[in-house]
């Protein structure tokens, strides 16, 4: 792998992912070694778009897909009104697949030909794509344009564009991105430079705007979860609060979101941060590293909760001003080790102009395995308009179609924080994990210590800060729900539709993976449970076929909550800790409560 990894990206000097690094050999037009077409994997190509850095014998992309937001053009010069109606169709329905976004690639044929356009068929080309994007209420914004070599006198040319739905009724494209790294190694910092517009003035101004208490501001360390949002318009131009004054300002002109997480870096508050990766669903994780201290402090354990909850990482060195550039090299050679270990099996890409940003944007929602790597500054702004084209071009995770299936079943909203906001009452924060709802909605919300539910109407929704009448699956709100006591709500409730019967327990069995621990796992251990937004302590109750379990072993235990009972749901990802144990797998079985009530009275009596 290793071999065929350096021969890919060139990584002897830790930088070689420049245009002809990423050339693939083998003319699948993807810098990636082939593997077997599964189903997935042929799913994923269809649904993302294709790198066109065609290898000198073999000019070819994969061949377009009827699925997906990807459309080739072999040309588009003055077609009739007929034809001028079929191809706004085909741009509506390109749109709907990639859920606002779509790319074209012109002068492509359908069989992924790159043949390429003269300079004049190109402009008129890219003047019917403006047309159709106006008919359909889009803009388009040109990628890139690269010279096809061929031994024609007049040079031929293949362009990549990306058309972007205008935002209407507050439907824009929201990606959630997880900001994982060591304590001081600049996330704050760099979400403030992002999201106010300004870079920071090397003694931590930026940051300021993002803490939500005062010993954060005294000590300069996130120790909470908090919010910040960076918008793209439709033509992919910044919309941040250097323009804007509110957030619903922002929200008003993007068409694509992106909303970071940033996260605590201490390893005091790493209970916070498992709770912000398995609570708030992130799309991404942005891993941000420090030059000039590299791989410390909790910089392995983030990168192993992001792969241990598999949401795809891209990783971000920052600090590239304060030490000389064979420090950044080292820091970059020392993560490309890390990221080539057996446990990642991840092929690094260091992104060294806009060329490569575009290119690590779409490998890297079409393959897992791809790592893009940034080198920024947040001080001087070196190659931050990188980390920017990068954010404006990642395509969404999902598609339409399974955004469609989610938004069909039944309302399911996780409570992640509970406020009370003076003359609205009180307010929950979290994520909707299936339907949709609206404001006057009755829900159910629960479960209480006893295993209840108590029913609760919907007052007003906020997204972003901005007011929001409708809520769909997979988007993250506040609901206010005026007078409703607050003292019957806790973290790790749900929120679901009175005709759900949800599935209440005190035990469940997890198929679980022992990472690390000093001694042997054992009946009547206690651990902290992460499934979801639910933290809550459990006690081993029996570690099925075996006594005990020892460090890279697994088994199916049985775990029963201490203080209240949980909804939960089978195939949830589960991680647990104790102290400096921890552990991975998967909720496969459910004791619903009804089984051990009588026991569970009789505990309460003794």
């Amino acid at each position: 792998m290793d071999a065929r990894v350096s021969e890919l990206f060139g990584s002897g000097n830790g930088h070689g992912s420049g245009s002809q690094g990423v050339a693939s050999k083998s003319g699948n037009g993807f810098g990636v070694a082939p593997k077997k077409a599964s189903a997935k994997s042929k799913k994923a190509k269809a649904r993302f778009s294709r790198n066109f850095k065609p290898s000198n014998n073999t000019p070819y992309l994969p061949p377009e897909a009827e699925e997906g937001n990807i459309e080739y053009k072999l040309k588009l010069v003055n077609p009739t009104q007929y034809r001028f109606e079929h191809l706004a169709t085909q741009m509506k329905w390109r749109l709907q697949e990639g859920r606002g976004e779509a790319v074209y690639q012109i002068g492509v044929e359908d069989n992924g030909m790159l043949v390429g356009l003269s300079e004049e068929d190109m402009r008129a080309s890219l003047k019917t794509l403006h047309r159709l994007a106006e008919k359909v209420g889009a803009d388009i914004a040109v990628l890139r344009e690269r010279e096809v070599d061929y031994d024609s006198d007049v040079p031929r040319k293949i362009a990549e564009v990306l058309i972007r739905k205008v935002p209407d009724d507050q439907q824009f494209l929201d990606l959630r991105v997880a900001v994982l790294g060591n304590v001081d190694s600049g996330k704050s910092t760099l979400l403030g430079v992002l999201t106010q517009g300004e870079l920071d003035n090397g003694r931590g101004r930026a940051r300021l705007n993002l803490f939500r208490h005062l010993h954060e501001i005294q000590t300069g360390r996130t120790s909470s979860i908090s919010f910040e949002i960076l918008g793209f318009n439709s033509k992919g131009e910044v919309v941040n609060y250097s323009e804007s004054r509110t957030a619903e300002e922002i929200c008003e002109s993007a068409s694509k979101m992106i909303t970071f997480i940033d996260l605590a870096g201490h390893h005091k508050y790493l209970k916070t941060t498992i709770f912000g990766l398995t609570s708030y669903c992130p799309d991404f994780a942005m891993l941000v590293v420090s030059a000039n201290t590299g791989i410390a402090g909790t910089t392995r354990e983030h990168l192993g909760l992001a792969m241990a909850l598999k949401v795809p990482i891209f990783i971000v060195i920052s600090k590239v001003d304060l030490c000389t550039r064979a420090t950044v090299e080292r820091t970059v050679r020392q993560l490309e080790r890390v990221l080539k270990q057996p446990g990642c099996n991840k092929v690094p890409m260091v992104v060294s102009s806009t060329d490569d940003a575009v290119t690590a944007a779409q490998q890297f929602a079409q393959s897992p395995s791809i790592t893009p790597i940034f080198t920024l500054s947040s001080v001087s702004g070196e190659s931050l308009d990188l980390l920017k084209v990068f954010f404006n071009i990642i395509p969404p995770l999902s598609n339409s179609k399974e955004q469609e299936e989610l938004m069909q079943q039944l309302t399911e909203f996780q409570v992640d924080e509970i406020y009370t906001v003076p003359e609205v009452g009180t307010v929950v924060g979290g994520t909707l994990y299936s339907g949709i709802c609206r404001e006057g909605d009755p829900l159910v919300v629960g479960p209480t210590d006893s295993g209840q539910f108590h029913k609760l109407t919907i007052g007003s929704i906020q997204r972003n800060r901005s007011a929001c009448r409708v809520l769909r699956a997979g988007q993250a709100a506040t609901l206010a729900l005026g007078n409703f006591d607050r003292s019957l709500l806790r973290k790790g409730m749900v929120m679901v539709s009175p005709e759900m019967d949800p599935t209440i327990c005190w035990m469940f069995e997890a198929e679980i993976v022992l990472l690390f621990h000093a001694k042997t796992f054992h009946k009547g251990f206690q651990v902290t449970v992460h499934i979801g937004n639910v933290r809550q302590t459990a006690t081993v109750e029996a570690v099925y076929g075996k006594e005990e379990l020892r460090t890279g072993e697994k088994a199916v235990v049985l775990f029963k909550f201490i203080k209240h009972p949980e909804y939960l749901k089978v195939g949830a990802k589960v991680l647990f800790r104790q102290g400096v144990t921890k552990g991975i797998g998967h909720v496969t079985k459910l004791q619903p409560i009804a089984q051990y009530l009588p026991s569970q009275r009789e505990d309460e009596e003794s």
